[in-house]
């Protein structure tokens, strides 16, 4: 993970975000968290899951693990992933839909290439983050809602379109429960069109998904795969030449410091070393018809992300 510095009045900083590759064709990008940017308004973690291509018989396999203390927001470009988690939700999702799961005191889960999809060669392309939850929501229940593609509010205005995934962002209000002000919308931009960004909320950044982008009166631009960190209060316009997709998020920093460590977010360090100690003793419930589990890697304390 590195960062480069911009000229760019507004921008705070650029995030380049390395390429991880997991094997059987299949990479993520983690632009969040990162030793130079822990967080962005609430959101803790980043990931860019692939492009990637499967052939028949292969596909996506990630084993039930657990988490606590976060909600996970899943959306894709392209491809199909089956969810399951251990509060009973079976739930494919697909391009333009959203999966938000609430961890809370905690839950667990698998994502999965379904058997229907895995009998022809497939794709897979889209973005998993996590949300901190506010120090109160903590140890909410555990909770799965699933929304479609149809129930997204979208704007369009001059080559611009804009998905509003979750929050709030120019007039627009998601129906996706959230805990916490934010922001998160999938802009896409024709070619030559443009997208002001404007002070809403205030910690914001963009992570360029594809094509590329500068920002109007400057003579710089950002590329595919970087987050770009803008400061409080900046009102920009971006522009792209010959067209590109953007992420928008950010939301109001919490007054709390949070741990992470794995798959488990808190406020509070020992909340993550009993989690720890659950997992060991399987003492999270099971997703149902599953008996596979990742198990808990070996590390030191959990880290305090500002």
């Amino acid at each position: 993970m590195s960062i480069r510095s911009s000229d760019v009045e507004g921008v705070e900083q650029v995030i380049l975000p390395p390429v991880r590759d997991l094997g059987d064709g299949f990479s993520v990008r983690r632009a969040l968290p990162s030793a130079h940017r822990r967080m962005v308004g609430p959101f803790i973690f980043f990931d860019q899951m692939g492009p990637a291509a499967f052939r028949g018989g292969e596909g996506l396999d990630v084993r039930p693990h657990p988490h606590i203390g976060l909600a996970t927001v899943t959306y894709l470009l392209e491809g199909e992933i089956l969810h399951r988690d251990s509060v009973g939700s079976v739930q494919p999702i697909r391009p333009g839909e959203v999966n938000w799961m609430t961890a809370g005191s905690g839950i667990v889960h698998s994502e999965r290439t379904g058997p229907d999809v895995r009998a022809a060669d497939s794709a897979l392309f889209g973005l998993q983050t996590w949300l901190a939850l506010p120090a109160a929501m903590e140890e909410a229940a555990p909770d799965f809602a699933h929304y479609k593609a149809q129930e997204i509010p979208v704007i369009e205005a001059e080559g611009t379109r804009l998905t509003l995934i979750a929050g709030t962002s120019d007039g627009l209000i998601s129906p996706v429960k959230s805990f916490s002000d934010l922001v998160y919308a999938d802009i896409e931009l024709a070619p030559g069109a443009r997208y002001q960004l404007k002070a809403e909320h205030v910690e914001r950044a963009i992570y360029v998904v594809g094509g590329a982008i500068e920002v109007i009166g400057q003579t710089e631009g950002f590329a595919t795969g970087e987050l770009v960190v803008f400061k409080p209060g900046a009102e920009i316009v971006v522009h792209a030449p010959q067209g590109a997709r953007l992420m928008l998020i950010g939301g109001e920093p919490f007054p709390e410091k949070r741990h992470i460590f794995w798959n488990f977010v808190s406020s509070r360090e020992e909340r993550i070393e009993q989690a720890k100690a659950d997992w060991r003793a399987d003492r999270f419930a099971h997703v149902p018809g599953e008996d596979e589990f990742i198990p808990l890697p070996e590390d030191p304390k959990p880290v305090r992300y500002p």
